[in-house]
């Protein structure tokens, strides 16, 4: 799936844009490898607020920016994320910034979304598996009632998910980063600042984790209720070590309390069959792609496991 029409139709509006006189006759910056500047936070930008026209212009591109993103440029996601909170009154380096990820559109605009139906090749070996009834005796996944019968091959699903603790400099929230795989295609993904700060790496990633598990959840659902076969529990990798071991073994407690709720979510699925949790190291998670500004080389590597 290809968004490059569509994305070249949008810079080719926003050169011309440029080109007047109320911009200075400017033109977009070329070479540009990364969506926002190398540094560049937008929550700390001093520069002055943009005027009642240019924030209209400014919540234009940004809804121009989120379509692409729906149309697969997942490399521009997080940035959009970013931009995006600043609809209501933004700031001359935030439309700047704007620019600037269409200057990187520009260089890289035939980048497509690869839908790729064949199976992943998992190692079992990796997830942990172990008795539950004791813990979540009445534990079941929730089948529709009305679900009409399966038909065609069954699917695999698959889960990358991820935060960057405290990553927000202005509130210190962490950003959630989500991905799932129907298969080896990219069918949903998420990318947000959550709606708390947490003190620890862990309380963000298990925060992060009942955020997947949910998405998890009605995906499942959905996909039944379309009459799709789904093969076993969803594989759910996370680069947290603390993570994965208190959802995945029985004896493991947990000493927050405000943590509890997601940390029982994830224990309970797993012992329901919904999913099942495996380590994955940082620097292969997908989700990154989804939480963090990375720099051009690495954003290609990872961009390249679902893009093209």
């Amino acid at each position: 799936m290809s968004s490059s029409k569509y994305t070249s139709k949008a810079v080719v509006e926003v050169e011309r844009e440029l080109g007047t006189a109320e911009y200075g006759f400017m033109y977009l910056p070329k070479g540009v490898k990364t969506p926002l500047a190398n540094g560049y936070r937008p929550e700390i930008d001093p520069s002055p607020e943009l005027d009642h026209k240019k924030q209209n212009y400014y919540q234009g591109l940004i809804g121009i920016l989120r379509w692409i993103c729906e149309l697969g440029r997942l490399d521009i996601i997080q940035p959009v994320s970013l931009m995006s909170r600043y609809l209501a009154q933004a700031r001359e380096g935030h439309l700047n910034q704007v620019f600037h990820m269409f200057a990187y559109l520009k260089e890289y605009n035939r980048s497509k979304l690869v839908f790729d139906d064949t199976l992943p090749d998992i190692d079992d070996t990796r997830f942990h598996t172990c008795d539950w009834s004791e813990f979540y005796p009445d534990a079941k996944e929730l089948f529709p009632p009305d679900m009409p019968e399966s038909r065609g091959k069954g699917v695999q699903m698959t889960c990358f998910v991820d935060a960057d603790h405290a990553g927000c400099r202005e509130t210190r929230r962490s950003h959630t980063g989500v991905i799932i795989f129907i298969n080896r295609a990219p069918i949903l993904w998420f990318s947000k600042r959550q709606s708390t700060v947490e003190t620890s790496t862990f309380g963000s990633e298990i925060v992060a984790l009942r955020i997947a598990i949910e998405m998890i959840e009605g995906l499942r659902y959905k996909l039944r209720m379309l009459g799709v076969k789904i093969d076993g529990p969803c594989d759910v990798f996370c680069d947290n070590e603390s993570v994965v071991t208190n959802t995945t073994h029985p004896e493991s407690p947990i000493k927050k309390k405000h943590n509890s709720i997601a940390y029982h979510k994830a224990r309970e699925c797993i012992a329901a069959g919904t999913i099942r949790i495996a380590k994955e190291d940082g620097i292969t998670n997908i989700a990154d792609l989804l939480t963090k500004l990375l720099a051009g080389p690495k954003l290609r590597e990872m961009a390249g496991h679902c893009m093209w």
